[in-house]
């Protein structure tokens, strides 16, 4: 069984850097005095290529539950996760543009440039682990959906985010939380140093027993540091690194049918042996040099060693009815690679025009092993490869605007794929073994008209791809490299000024050609037919009057393969809502609300997982106590504030429980949580 963490947060914290303007000091001669400039703060709205471009600032992000970084997603329009099995540690299941993306496969994830979904996983394509993430130190997150800019590529077919981390904090936190289920959570940061050298370090230290019967006893220790750096008076220098180790137990998928008859409590589980544990440590460089002429020079390499193992459990007794079903599932692997490139500012033939040439690489080496297990006891094995799949992606963009009213954007990326694939199981039932190469160009372009009182409308076109797993592509069948055009036309308005409401709406459609997936927890490979995607979003964010914010959005979405059968899983709706009202005397509050719709399980539609609706209420409150240094802040988080029944990640499949003669075609799920009440106690200093 897993081992219970100290209950105070042991760890430490690495670096951070970069450039803000602060105080200067300008000296003369000895005897003349000196002048001091104060801090100036500017503020510049970013230009974006597409109507839904977005960036989450910071002050979204704090108010959200703690525990699962995940939870910044929903601020996303359109964008939902959720818990996969019933415990924290594994990646959660995401939604996005009518894709069941399950763990990151149509959406790309970065942090601070460098990529965090993972190729030819043992537990699925593009799996991506955000729990390595503390929120705290993320002062925002780019939002790209689409496939329309050129410095993006693998996974990129609904969208890219990308977290962008502090270089530092005014205020140093030392913070403490606790709640239902003995949950626990703490967290120190801070930055020794606000310069010239710019420093961040933040360590979190988290465990709860979630609301199973089966403790999940999940731990998880977060470690991040970073400096931040200007070597000459045109440059920045920024290394960070971080660290995750985590354990957990799971409850799994369970069979409704076992639930409605009494014979297994909603929060119940049918093999308590599942969960897992994961290790990630990263490091990335990113520096670039300013010229005298407009230009600019980016060279960025990052490197990971990740590990991790799984033990699930999906049918039961349907293969094995004497031992049970179980899975577990390893991976190991080293990932390493960067990009380079130069940008120009120019004039050509009297129009502002920014130029940019890139090149990128990717180079994952990984071990991973599959196979049969009981309570964590490996009992056979389905498939042991070493992969090596080698990307180089060079890309060229440029950007220009010929009137005051008219922006162009767009450029061409090249996709080269080797992958390697050797089999280390000469008894295995599934043994891939090969060599085999790939490559697409992608065009992208987008057109921006306006603004016309403060309203800009768009046009963009881009193919991206997400690429298949290595062991898949060397066993012959659809393309390694599964292809996606994108199509996007929207509005953006800010009709009662810039710091007013913003209004947003989008109509989309992507087109995915047919593709090749390995499934991890069966060690086989499925070929799935072209699908189409198509829909609406609305969205609103910014203040509304006085200490009122607003951010809500609306999304439809049809989703279907080309002969007419549903995509399984696609959820034809989704809204989500916020409110956070800064109230006088140093209370903030914030009531959420995520909704979810009903998708179909089956590809006939004969069976469908119901909608869900949920709320969640966070009070921040300064608290009027005068200290020698610093200040003191107490939270409270609610999340299902009025303790709904919902189901999380939702499946239909056939399986058998012991007491039960042959398979029988069920719905499975993972309950959602009931109200949870978790509160806490901050200290800035």
């Amino acid at each position: 069984m897993l081992m219970t963490p100290p209950r105070y947060l042991i760890g430490f914290l690495l670096v951070l850097l970069a450039w803000n303007v602060t105080g200067v000091v300008l000296a003369h001669d000895p005897d003349e005095q000196e002048l001091e400039v104060p801090e100036v703060s500017v503020r510049v709205e970013r230009p974006v290529a597409a109507s839904s471009q977005q960036f989450i600032p910071d002050k979204e992000i704090v108010l959200q539950p703690q525990g699962r970084p995940a939870q910044v997603l929903r601020l996303i329009p359109g964008f939902v996760a959720v818990e996969h099995s019933g415990g924290g540690g594994k990646a959660d299941q995401y939604f996005l543009r009518g894709f069941d993306a399950d763990h990151g496969t149509d959406v790309g994830f970065f942090l601070d440039g460098m990529p965090i979904n993972l190729r030819t996983h043992a537990h699925g394509q593009g799996y991506t682990d955000l729990n390595f993430i503390i929120p705290e130190t993320i002062e925002g997150v780019d939002v790209h959906k689409g496939s329309y800019l050129p410095e993006y590529g693998d996974f990129v077919t609904a969208g890219a985010v990308n977290f962008r981390t502090r270089e530092m904090v005014k205020e140093g936190i030392i913070q403490g939380a606790g709640g239902e289920y003995s949950t626990q959570r703490y967290l120190l940061m801070l930055s020794p140093t606000k310069d010239r050298v710019r420093s961040l370090f933040a360590a979190e230290g988290f465990y709860t027993n979630g609301p199973y019967l089966n403790d999940n006893q999940y731990y998880r220790t977060n470690l991040l540091g970073k400096v931040t750096t200007n070597l000459t008076g045109r440059d920045e220098l920024s290394v960070k690194a971080t660290f995750l180790r985590s354990k957990w137990d799971g409850s799994g998928e369970i069979p409704f049918r076992a639930v409605s008859t009494g014979l297994l409590d909603r929060f119940g589980s049918i093999n308590p042996y599942e969960g897992g544990n994961t290790l990630r440590t990263t490091g990335n460089v990113n520096y670039h040099y300013d010229t005298t002429t407009g230009g600019q020079f980016f060279a960025n390499a990052y490197g990971q060693y990740y590990q991790m193992d799984l033990f699930t459990d999906f049918t039961f007794f349907l293969n094995d009815p004497v031992n049970g079903d179980g899975f577990a599932q390893f991976d190991r692997r080293v990932i390493y690679g960067g990009d380079l490139g130069f940008k120009q500012r120019i004039e050509l033939l009297g129009i502002p025009t920014v130029g940019t040439v890139g090149f990128q690489t990717r180079v994952d080496d990984v071990h991973v092993k599959l196979g049969t297990q009981t309570r964590r006891t490996p009992t056979g094995v389905t498939i042991d490869s070493d992969a090596l799949s080698v990307s180089y992606s060079p890309f060229v963009k440029a950007e220009v605007q010929p009137l005051s009213w008219l922006r162009f954007s767009g450029g061409v990326r090249g996709e080269f794929y080797a992958f390697d694939v050797s089999n280390r199981c000469a008894i295995c039932a599934e043994q891939p073994d090969g060599r085999k190469g790939s490559g697409l160009i992608l065009p992208k372009m987008s057109m921006i008209l306006g603004p016309w009182a403060g309203t800009e409308f768009f046009v963009n076109y881009g193919e991206g791809f997400h690429s298949n797993d290595a062991r898949s592509a060397v066993m012959g069948g659809a393309s390694p490299l599964a292809k996606a055009s994108s199509y996007e036309v929207g509005v953006r308005s800010k009709p009662w000024g810039p710091e007013g409401l913003e209004l947003i709406a989008t109509v989309w459609r992507l087109d995915l050609k047919s593709e090749l997936v390995l499934v991890g927890d069966e060690g086989t490979t499925e070929t799935r037919g072209a699908t189409r995607r198509q829909g609406v979003e609305v969205a609103a964010r910014g203040n509304v009057w006085g200490p009122l914010y607003l951010n809500g959005s609306f999304t439809w979405t049809h989703a279907e393969f080309r002969n007419g059968d549903a995509i399984p899983l696609a959820p034809e709706y989704t809204a989500y809502g916020a409110a956070i009202l800064q109230w006088p005397e140093g209370l903030t509050s914030q009531l959420q609300a995520t909704y979810l719709g009903v998708r179909p399980l089956a590809e006939d539609r004969s069976v469908k997982a119901p909608s869900w609706l949920t709320f969640d209420l966070s009070e921040r409150y300064r608290l009027p106590i005068t200290l020698p240094h610093g200040r003191m802040e107490a939270f409270l988080f609610v999340q299902n504030l009025f303790n709904t029944d919902w189901e999380q990640a939702i499946f239909a499949f056939e399986s058998r429980l012991r007491n039960e003669a042959a398979g029988v075609n069920d719905i499975h799920f993972v309950p959602g949580n009931p109200r949870t009440v978790m509160g806490g106690v901050a200290w800035y200093f």
